[in-house]
């Protein structure tokens, strides 16, 4: 008896220290899935995988290589009730110049709509090479009802593209853009029942 009395301790012991173990596990888990999101964000901004372009540091390439490339641009919405467009279908630059290229998005609701686009490049490899100045990706954007935004890019193709055996002898890359709705939170006052003026900033338009 005084045997099994003195075992009790023991697995309960046993027994917590399994439970932390799983717990610890467990928030380990979580906490990975919510860092994948960002980290995976990261590694294809630096890479360029899956066709994400760079965010330029500098405005120009350096150098301008001559040797001619096409830039073609596409434009796509999901779930978005606006008419968005690049103004020109594509551009023939040298590698290495910088160059500006402007879309279109007019808001075709009956009431203010926002919005935020997401991009890639294909071919994907030449995400690495892509370097975007300035652009409207990621930025929220709200459009009054029939209001029209022209939204410019500013990109070069870095000349190092050509060092790439698979891309040395690329002629045209496609950038394209896919523009998504935007749900804005209840301001807690108007959740509540209570009114609450929406402030100009918030309904101004984004870049």
């Amino acid at each position: 008896m005084n045997g099994e009395t003195t075992n009790r301790p023991v697995r309960k012991n046993s027994n917590r220290i399994v439970v932390a173990v799983c717990l610890a596990f467990f928030t380990g888990m979580v906490g990975m899935a919510y860092a994948a999101v960002p980290l995976y964000k990261m590694f294809c901004q630096a890479t360029g995988y899956g066709g994400t372009t760079q965010r330029a540091e500098k405005q120009y390439a350096g150098r301008v290589l001559d040797r001619d490339i096409t830039i073609r641009f596409d434009a796509n919405t999901n779930g978005i009730p606006w008419q968005f467009e690049p103004v020109a279908r594509q551009v023939t630059i040298k590698i290495g110049e910088t160059t500006q290229a402007h879309y279109s998005a007019t808001n075709k609701f009956d009431r203010p709509i926002t919005g935020r686009a997401s991009f890639n490049v294909q071919p994907e490899m030449a995400g690495a090479y892509f370097n975007k100045v300035e652009c409207f990706c990621f930025t929220d954007t709200t459009l009054k009802p029939g209001e029209t935004l022209d939204m410019p890019v500013v990109f070069y193709v870095d000349p190092d593209i050509v060092n790439v055996p698979e891309l040395k002898d690329l002629k045209t890359i496609t950038l394209s853009y896919t523009m998504f709705p935007v749900e804005k939170k209840q301001p807690v006052a108007a959740a509540a029942g209570g009114s609450k003026k929406v402030p100009d900033s918030e309904a101004s338009l984004g870049g």
